[in-house]
């Protein structure tokens, strides 16, 4: 979700990483934003159910995890050139036990308006924090050996599709954690992101990170060139229903259809399908950035340059419109427990939409003046704790 190390006062920064970062994190509020509004009580991926506009709003959040991983894997490998090899195994380590305490302890507050520890949801802070905690002892390997363990990962996991955590016996949660998502043991951490093919996004991503010693013109090529080749390539194998997604796709009675039920990969873990789709975008969106400017760059820059404190904050912000909606419809306060009760959502809650498009840029406003507040923090106080935040 963050760069490996947080700067200090003065400390330069990457604006093309910070900009996607951002836009990124706005993204992935929608997706919230969604969850906790809307008055649909089908997923956007159901083909009996969903419509064009419906899906794209899910779709293009797909973006997110897979930017948030690679992008805090290019700032270990950036953060590599400042830090000695023990200081920032000591970070990486210290950064994903937070990272674990605020997915198991702090959002679930977020999420619930109240806390019920279990069962507990392992999202996108738990595999970028449980990648921190492996990368310390990898951080030290040549870059084209993390760049060749992370592609492999990436191409190869799938491979391993057939294998169920039953076969695994009493180790089966291991499974779980690595590559299938589910349940650890009976009421406990449910597991939505498993650590294998983020891991190989991470390391990919340290690997990417030589990519800022280059000149831009030849840097914003190739990523233009990577970026183009993944979609390319993404689009052959799932035209032909080839290698790397479980799921193939069928025409269906419409056209719109016909594009849900191909853009539709598997996010839970993510395919090599998802990744070449998703991964291939945030490729262009870098090279792009380099060169964006203007009011759009400068708010996305604002929350791209704290996307942690964004991430935890917008979910308290998410569920406090849910609230205000509810009370608005209802005349009664109650709380919304969309990712953890979605059962209890009442039948008359809930907006179109398009409301759900205004709620969510309500969030992204509200977040706005707190981010540029710890921005402004973060960059001209050296106290440590700064880089946890």
């Amino acid at each position: 979700m963050t760069a490996a190390s947080a700067p200090a006062a003065g400390r330069p920064r990457v604006a093309a990483i910070d900009v996607v970062r951002g836009l990124a994190v706005v993204l992935m509020a929608l997706d919230h934003t969604r969850d906790y509004t809307t008055a649909l009580r089908f997923q956007p991926e159901d083909l009996s159910q969903t419509s064009l506009a419906v899906f794209l709003t899910r779709w293009v959040t797909h973006f997110c995890a897979p930017t948030f991983v690679l992008l805090a894997g290019v700032g270990i490998g950036l953060a590599s050139r400042r830090q000695s090899p023990a200081d920032l195994r000591r970070f990486l380590v210290t950064r994903g036990l937070w990272l674990l305490v605020l997915e198991l302890v702090v959002t679930p507050i977020g999420w619930q308006f109240g806390f019920e520890p279990l069962p507990a949801f392992a999202l996108v802070l738990w595999a970028l924090g449980w990648s921190m905690i492996v990368m310390a002892a990898l951080v030290g390997l040549p870059r084209p050996a993390l760049a060749a363990i992370g592609v492999a990962i990436i191409v190869g996991h799938n491979l391993t599709d057939g294998v169920r955590p039953a076969a695994f016996g009493a180790l089966a949660p291991l499974w779980h954690f690595m590559h299938v998502p589910g349940i650890l043991w009976p009421g406990g951490i449910f597991i939505g992101y498993p650590l294998l093919p983020w891991l190989g996004v991470m390391m990919l991503g340290v690997a990417a990170a030589e990519l800022w010693r280059w000149d831009a013109g030849r840097r914003r090529r190739l990523l233009v060139g990577v970026g183009a080749a993944s979609l390319v390539l993404f689009a052959l194998l799932r035209a032909v229903n080839g290698y790397g997604n479980p799921a193939p796709w069928r025409p269906q009675a419409t056209m719109a259809l016909t594009v849900v039920s191909f853009l539709n990969v598997l996010k839970y873990p993510p395919s090599l399908q998802f990744l070449l789709m998703t991964l291939g975008l945030t490729a262009i969106a870098l090279a792009v950035a380099e060169r964006a400017q203007g009011t759009v760059a400068r708010l996305l820059t604002t929350y791209g340059r704290v996307p942690l404190f964004f991430y935890v904050g917008h979910i308290f912000a998410v569920h406090a419109v849910a609230v205000l909606i509810a009370f608005a419809q209802s005349g009664t306060w109650r709380r919304i427990q969309a990712v953890t009760h979605p059962e209890a959502i009442p039948p008359w809650f809930g907006l179109s939409l398009p409301g759900v498009y205004v709620a969510w840029a309500c969030v992204v406003a509200a977040m706005y003046v707190p981010c540029r507040a710890v921005d402004h923090r973060k960059s001209t106080r050296a106290a440590w704790w700064w880089r946890y935040v």
